[in-house]
């Protein structure tokens, strides 16, 4: 079994992935409700306290690309969990813990590319993110149409009234959901950081990989009710290594040596 590392070495290359998210049906990232006059939704979106348009936390698209790909690995559970922020799954295949070296690898190249939790570190390093997810915000052509709308009940954003029914007495409480309205487009924006030592195209297709079951899955909270469900387009696949940074140049072109899946290709 190759003795993954997690430490950084040299940083050798910025990789941009540049897409579109578009939601499929409703979409609901909580926000903060506090102040929320009467009449308003019950569970609020996050929204720019600048211009007050819905976004996409770059924390919420991370962390489900890393949840489901635990789920994936299959082989995820407390006592891994609590190794690997020791380094490398290495010496727990050898004490025979019920993980082959095929599947500790593939936890091993989540955690370089998703990072530990700082929180979770017991006097062990930290292995740091080499991926940056940033907030995706409303593109401006889907802003204009949402903000000149007659059509939202709130500001870019419309108002699902759900019902909740007791089992025992079958009374019926009714709430508010706001959600971005389907058809509406977010730009997404990534940076893979490759470090020497890294297999840069296993990273970027576990990437793909992250985002094909995302797209599969829901993005934001009540998913398993109709929300949630998107459509993930890359359109920019562009890098900057030393020598682009050294005389100031711009991206260039990755080229074809990664291959995006069709699913999540644009067309």
């Amino acid at each position: 079994m190759e003795n993954t590392t997690f430490n950084n070495g040299q940083l050798i290359k910025k990789i941009l992935i540049e897409g579109r998210i578009t939601a499929k049906t409703g979409l609901h990232i909580g926000g903060n409700s506090v102040g929320m006059s009467i009449g308003g939704a019950d569970a609020t979106v996050v929204r720019n306290p600048i211009t007050n348009e819905p976004y996409i936390p770059g924390s919420s698209l991370k962390g489900k690309m890393r949840s489901l790909l635990e789920k994936v690995a299959g082989k995820f559970g407390p006592s891994i969990g609590d190794h690997i922020q020791k380094g490398p799954l290495t010496e727990f295949v050898k004490e025979g813990n019920g993980i082959s070296e095929e599947e500790a690898e593939k936890i091993n190249l989540i955690v370089k590319i998703f990072g530990t939790m700082p929180e979770k570190i017991r006097g062990s390093e930290e292995v740091p993110s080499r991926l940056i997810v940033r907030d995706c915000e409303l593109e401006k052509s889907s802003a204009e149409k949402l903000s000149q709308s007659k059509d939202t009940d709130m500001p870019y954003t419309e108002v699902k009234t759900e019902v909740v029914i007791d089992r025992i007495t079958s009374a019926a409480t009714p709430r508010q959901l706001e959600r971005v309205p389907a058809g509406a487009v977010f730009n997404m924006r990534m940076i893979l950081n490759v470090y020497d030592g890294d297999n840069e195209k296993e990273m970027l297709n576990k990437i793909f990989e992250g985002l094909a079951l995302v797209q599969n899955d829901y993005l934001g909270g009540k998913g398993t009710r109709g929300s949630g469900e998107v459509d993930i387009k890359i359109q920019k696949l562009m890098y900057k290594d030393k020598d682009t940074y050294e005389k100031a140049e711009n991206w260039k072109e990755y080229g074809s040596s990664v291959v995006i899946p069709e699913e999540i290709k644009n067309h």
